[in-house]
């Protein structure tokens, strides 16, 4: 992420675990804005590629790294399911934790919430009790 030129954050069960609450951590979920995919990809050698939608998510662009111990998910305009329309996710806060940066406990809980599915519900939960 040292190309980075704008702020970016670890999301998901790695920013949980980052956090202190226990979770299984399949992979690590980056949210990068959009100008900072050139450089970030490039510096990684993986291709630009636009996001695969699903009922609650879509971004504009996805790629996954896989030459870390995890694979790494890196994502920019992440956009979530509100009823109808799809509401661009915008974090606000920004912490350092284990060389990486991450939304605040309370911010992670909320984005959480949001996502809706039964294991991120799980997870906000653990989050919220380790806090």
């Amino acid at each position: 992420m040292t190309g980075a030129m704008k702020p970016w954050w670890v999301i998901g069960s790695a920013a949980v675990a980052l956090h202190g609450a226990p979770t299984d951590v399949g992979d690590v979920d980056i949210l990068i804005d959009i100008e900072d995919v050139p450089r970030v990809f490039d510096a990684l050698d993986i291709p630009v590629e636009a996001g695969r939608p699903d009922a609650r998510f879509r971004s504009d662009v996805f790629s996954r790294w896989d030459a870390a111990p995890l694979p790494v998910e890196l994502m920019a305009g992440l956009c979530l399911r509100d009823r109808s329309e799809w509401v661009p996710v915008s974090i606000g806060s920004r912490i350092g934790l284990g060389g990486v940066y991450v939304p605040t406990r309370a911010e992670l809980i909320d984005l959480l919430h949001r996502f809706g599915r039964a294991k991120d519900l799980d997870r906000a939960e653990a989050l919220g009790a380790t806090s």
